[in-house]
């Protein structure tokens, strides 16, 4: 109780900068100033280039392949994770009104652009703005109201608070679009994000006036812009690997050999100029800062682990119970009681109690465990799909915890802003983009290899004079019935491989926590003893 007053006493100590919004009119009362830009910052994070939730949609009125789509859908995330060294720089030369504008303009020129054409050549650049225009747009309004969340900047607090917005819109948009494409079309998802952005366009006129941090404009001069491009391009090589591997057999196939000797000579040649360059776009010294590769590995293994929600829950309710798009989005919601809920312990574990991360990161491994667990148990056509909200809840659960934390945690082991910025990038390369492609890639390979031969094993059952199959209305059902069981097999054989892999980083994080496996570390209290002491409290 004295180590927690003591905590208290410390944070009240701090010294708290006034919280000020002087790029709104003096008229606007001050109260609702902070809400006026969280308002913002959802029509911006609701926006995108493709909407996950309306690709069927997509895929049904135009001639694009689920793999353009994918494409498409990682372009933008390229373009998000690529600008993130340079949104201090453009803060730093150009007015709150001019960022935000422009911002939101972008954004719906590409979703008028979206809609209009299927020229692939066209689309990836727009995405891939749109990702830009996005993450700019969010960043510029966060960070003007990060003071009003925490005055001291505590980053315990303000990234659980940033991933509420963050995760309800990437949860709520595809929903969203979902719906509109069901009752409507799928344009009128880009016409409601181009209506949102003209909100964002009228606020900005009517109730802001032009405003800079800085009264000297940091000029732009110096960015190695180039290799900034350089970067994307080998982005967007390495997704159409990881995208089309299943498709064209990986390496067998002589237009994938290409793209891979190509990214390899690129990846030299960048590597090379971030040596060579004074001031490159991406410092290689943010990897010799500690602890950065490490969690950089944990980043990756919880994504890979996190991509079944996007290929194997997508097979199990499309292909085996042959659910809407709009069904899927709506049961897919019931994820955000359970990231509500693992931002709330993120913020009390980190922001309230200050405590190390590792029982943290055990605990969003050990959600990851029961949700795989959860979906093993319960894949099959007879269980209603409400049984499955609580296992999506706990996938929600454990994204938020490990997200949050994981960020966190890079904040606490490179404090250079510029470098800081710089890690980054490298972390949302990997959180957002390149373990979700690799993902993508691994899951639907494990699935066609267990599907083969699965079909393969319980095929031989099927035979025009014996069979233990219950034909009810002849062959064709009986068929049916066979690729549906197989593909639950299939389907529970991979989620088999997540609970191995989950449970061993859950187990490995516990382990971390003991006194005579690390050393140096503040321990966390064994929970009897601290639910003693919060019940003595509260007495």
């Amino acid at each position: 109780m004295a180590q927690i007053s003591n905590q208290q006493s410390q944070i009240s100590n701090r010294t708290a900068t006034p919280f000020l919004m002087p790029m709104f009119r003096s008229w606007v009362p001050k109260r609702i100033q902070p809400w006026i830009y969280i308002l913002q910052v959802v029509c911006i994070q609701f926006s995108c280039g493709v909407y996950l939730g309306a690709m069927e949609a997509v895929r049904g009125t135009t001639a694009l392949q689920l793999e353009e789509l994918l494409m498409l859908l990682y372009a933008g995330l390229a373009g998000m994770a690529v600008w993130f060294p340079m949104l201090f720089r453009m803060k730093f030369r150009f007015t709150n009104q001019q960022l935000l504008i422009t911002s939101v303009v972008v954004i719906a020129v590409c979703n008028f652009i979206t809609m209009r054409t299927t020229n692939m050549a066209i689309l990836l650049p727009v995405c891939f703005l749109a990702g830009v225009a996005k993450i700019q747009g969010t960043f510029e309004c966060m960070s003007n109201i990060q003071l009003w969340m925490t005055p001291e900047r505590d980053f315990g607090i303000f990234f659980p608070i940033l991933h509420i917005i963050l995760l309800t819109a990437i949860t709520g948009s595809a929903w969203l679009a979902a719906v509109v494409a069901f009752h409507l079309s799928w344009q009128m998802m880009h016409v409601l994000t181009i209506g949102t952005m003209a909100f964002v366009v009228l606020v900005q006129l009517l109730l802001c006036q032009p405003w800079c941090p800085m009264p000297q404009r940091m000029p732009l001069k110096g960015i190695d812009i180039s290799t900034g491009l350089l970067i994307s391009l080998l982005m967007l090589m390495i997704s159409y690997i990881l995208v089309y591997g299943d498709r064209l057999m990986w390496f067998f196939s002589p237009t994938l050999r290409w793209v891979l000797a190509l990214s390899l000579i690129l990846l030299a040649f960048i590597l090379y100029r971030l040596k060579t360059v004074e001031q490159p776009y991406i410092s290689l010294d943010i990897f010799k800062y500690k602890n950065v590769l490490a969690i950089l590995f944990v980043t990756a293994v919880a994504e890979l682990l996190l991509g079944a929600e996007h290929t194997l829950e997508e097979i199990y309710w499309t292909e085996v119970r042959g659910l809407e798009e709009h069904t899927k989005g709506a049961l897919c919601l019931w994820s955000l009681p359970g990231v509500y809920a693992g931002v709330l312990i993120t913020l009390y574990w980190l922001g309230h109690a200050r405590w190390k991360v590792w029982k943290l990161f055990a605990i969003g491994f050990g959600c990851i465990l029961v949700y795989s667990m959860w979906m093993y148990f319960y894949l099959d056509v007879n269980v209603p799909i409400e049984q499955y909200r609580l296992g999506l809840a706990f996938r929600g659960c454990a994204y938020a915890i490990l997200a949050v934390s994981l960020m966190w945690s890079l904040h606490e082991s490179v404090h250079d802003l510029q470098h800081f910025f710089m890690a980054l990038f490298i972390f949302n390369v990997i959180h957002m983009y390149l373990a979700g492609a690799s993902g993508y890639g691994l899951y639907t390979t494990l699935f066609k290899h267990f599907m083969a031969d699965n079909m393969a094993r319980y095929g031989s059952y099927l035979t025009l004079t014996s069979t233990s199959l219950p034909f009810r209305e002849g062959l064709g059902l009986g068929l049916s019935a066979l690729s549906e069981s197989v593909m639950g097999v299939t389907l529970k054989q991979i989620f088999g491989q997540i609970i191995w892999v989950s449970g061993f980083m859950t187990f490995a994080f516990l382990l971390l926590d003991i006194p005579r496996v690390r050393t140096g570390i503040e321990k966390v209290p064994y929970w009897p003893v601290y639910g003693i002491k919060m019940l003595a409290r509260l007495r």
